[in-house]
């Protein structure tokens, strides 16, 4: 499985290039985004893909030297679960 990293997006797609999983975070401004929506088709849910995503998602933040804000319910739900990452959102 190979995600594809876009501008404000990470996803991952078919041979075919259909998305089947994605995650948006776009810019509010030179150094935060916002992570708005996380999608995982349902032929792949309950295989940790949401997971991976986010995952990638804090990668690309930390290499980048930006910060998220989060308006996905599933992000929230994720960064509370993982505190070792929450060093990629903004501060309260």
């Amino acid at each position: 499985m190979q995600f594809i990293h876009n501008k404000n997006q990470i996803t991952l797609y078919t041979p075919d290039y259909v998305t089947v999983a994605e995650v948006t975070f776009p810019s509010v401004d030179k150094n935060v985004v916002n992570i708005d929506n996380t999608y995982v088709d349902s032929v792949l849910k309950g295989k940790g893909i949401a997971d991976k995503l986010m995952f990638e998602v804090v990668k690309n933040l930390r290499s980048t030297n930006r910060v998220a804000i989060l308006t996905c319910a599933y992000a929230t739900h994720w960064f509370d679960k993982h505190l070792e990452c929450q060093d990629v959102l903004v501060s309260k």
